[in-house]
This record gives structure tokens, sequence and C-alpha cells, in this order.
């Protein structure tokens, strides 16, 4: 696969990598995504935008420089923004590798944080000596004028240039409290929403706290992803109710969409409307309960989202997916091409709904 290096949203020569419930694979161009989908279907996307969440500063108690990537809260209240768990880095910027950048200065409970207009502490450190709980000090109207003012997307050195708010929300992007863009949701447009009602397909929206990708930290990686808040609208309930009533297939728009929805119905044996806090980490050993398919990025084996793709497929699927991902030339990472994979038939049928609890503390 190539690193798509370029944040273009929907370029007209995207990939579709299809792989249908009995592991059949097909090349179709995203633009046929529709064609994929039968009436009575449901197709669901994350409406989150992407919050500022890079921040470059100074760590007070040395004057070292530092770079503070917001990672997870607890809420997705816009007035519940003073505290979060982040991730943080030494001296540079998204040009470096993550694996390369220098660690930080040493943190402490206590320590003073500048970055650009806004001032915070360091409430805890975590598991980890790079992973911190950040207290923002001010009122939350000014928290979030210096995270406008001062923020940047967190960025990766795949990337060329530099990202512009812009480039990170999809084309359905509400509430800001994404940390990196829910990127599935950039196939869509609307002209691919009026295909969908065109067919008989209904479309809906949960808002889901996307959390970061990458720590640069083997370590911190492994704890990928975080717990992540969500929240479920009535419309959108009824409308996976009313499917599931009638033999619909429940589509997903993304990884953080399957977390959600699995989140809720393991919670509950069925959708309801409210908010929760997904904690599971979905892998290959994961019994999907609800989610029929997915459509995704292509992702890098190793990373949390490569992992929550190998519950649709089977095992002896995954190195022939592998295999035409690279012969094709496929893009990879947050702007480049996509999969469609259906629920693998009668795989792990007698296994656990998910691995294990995952806390951030």
């Amino acid at each position: 696969m190539i690193a798509a290096s370029l944040p273009v949203q929907r370029p007209s020569n995207a990939k579709l990598l299809v792989v249908d419930r009995y592991g059949h694979i097909r090349h179709r161009m995203r633009s046929e995504f529709a064609e994929l989908l039968r009436p009575g279907d449901v197709v669901i996307a994350n409406d989150a935008a992407t919050l500022p969440a890079s921040l470059s500063g100074r760590h007070r108690p040395t004057g070292r420089p530092i770079e503070v990537r917001l990672a997870a809260r607890d809420s997705l209240s816009p007035h519940d923004i003073s505290r979060f768990s982040a991730v943080t880095f030494g001296a540079g910027d998204f040009r470096t590798r993550t694996e390369d950048r220098p660690k930080p200065p040493t943190l402490n409970p206590g320590d003073r944080l500048d970055l650009g207009p806004l001032r915070a502490t360091v409430a805890r450190v975590l598991n980890h000596p790079r992973f911190i709980s950040l207290q923002f000090e001010g009122l939350p109207a000014e928290i979030w004028e210096g995270l406008s003012r001062h923020g940047r997307p967190i960025q990766y050195a795949h990337l060329q240039i530099p990202l512009e708010y812009w480039d990170t929300w999809t084309p359905i992007a509400g509430l800001p409290v994404a940390f990196e863009p829910p990127s599935a949701g950039f196939a869509l447009d609307w002209r691919l929403l009026a295909s969908l009602a065109a067919r008989g397909v209904r479309f809906g929206t949960i808002t889901h706290a996307a959390g970061i990708s990458s720590t640069g930290d083997p370590e911190l990686d492994a704890l990928l992803p975080l717990n992540e808040p969500y929240r479920i609208p009535a419309s959108t309930a009824s409308m996976i109710c009313a499917a599931r009533s009638r033999r619909g297939r429940i589509i997903a728009v993304g990884t953080t969409v399957v977390r959600a929805l699995e989140h809720a119905a393991g919670l509950y044996g069925a959708v309801r409307p409210g908010e929760g806090i997904a904690t599971q980490k979905i892998g290959p050993s994961t019994r999907l309960r609800l989610v029929d398919a997915i459509l995704s990025g292509t992702h890098e084996p190793g990373t949390s989202h490569y992992e929550l793709l190998r519950a649709f497929v089977a095992q002896q699927t995954l190195p022939r997916i592998n295999e035409e991902l690279n012969a094709g030339s496929y893009r990879t990472h947050e702007f480049g091409d996509s999969v469609f994979l259906e629920k693998a038939a009668l795989r792990n049928t007698h296994l656990p709904y998910w691995n294990n609890d995952r806390s951030i503390a």
C-alpha cells in the first residue's frame, strides 16, 4: 500500500476493495459504494467534527518545548472541556515521524504548561510517562477560544503539507468532539446520500469522540483505542431497530461507529438512544452483535483500526486482502482508499462479545 500524502477527501479515482461474507474479493471504485447496498439497509456514520487537538508550548518548570496532543475526555458536553487525557512529545512537529520524536521533559503532577494563550496543569501522570491528565484554566468559552486560535489538527509525517481545519471535517460534521477525523466519512457527499435514499437505504448518524491513531510508542499504542464517549440519537436507534425487524443490514461508516454501536448492543442487547462511553477493544475474537458490514479506510497491520477490521473477516481471508491491497496500489491512512467488509458467515460464533475493557487511568 502507498501512504496518501495529500489531504483530498474525495478524489475521483478513489478505490474500494469489497469482501463479501464468503470471502470473495472484488475491486470497485468508491463512487460505486451505493450499488453494494439494498433496500432496507441502514448506513450509520459518525458526525463528529475534529478538534484542533495539537497544542505546542512550553513546560514551565524546565522552559523546554512541548507538544500536547489531546487524546480523550469523559464527556461530549461543550461545557465540560477543562480536563483531557493527553499524549506529550518533545520539540518538533508533524514533519518528524511520531516514532522519531524526542521525549517531552519529565512531567510531574502540578507542572504548569504554557500552550499559546492557554494555561494548563498536569493533574496526573497516567500509566505512561508521556500520558497525562491535563487541566485547563479558565471558563469554557476561554478554552474554546484558545483551542481555535492556537490548536492545530493532529497530523503525521505521511502528509506533506499542514492540515487546515476544513481538511479534517467530514461533510456531515457537527459537534467538535473528535481528536482525529472519523475519516471513513470523507467518502460521503450529498450525491451519495441522495443515491442511498433512491435505493431505499436509510442514513443515520451517531456522535463519537474518535481518538488518536498513533502515539509513536509501542507501550502507549497498546492502550489504544482509549475510552471514547458517544451519543446515539433517538432517530438513529429507531432506524436500527426497524431495520433489524425486517432483516435489513446495519452498515457502519468507520471503526468508531462499530465501536459505539457494539458497545450499546453489549450493554442492552439492542441499541437505545442516549450517551455512553465505549470501553471495549474489538478484534479478531470479537463476536459482532449488531453491525453487518463496514466501510472503512485501509489500515496497516498492528494498528487498533486494523485489529477492529479483523472482527469482520475470517483469519484465512486476511492475507489475501493484504495481497490485493498491495497489488492494487491502494492508498492508506485517512485520505486513502477504502474497503467494504461484510461480516464473515459463521465466524467465531462461540466467542464472547468483546475481548476486554480498557481503562485510560
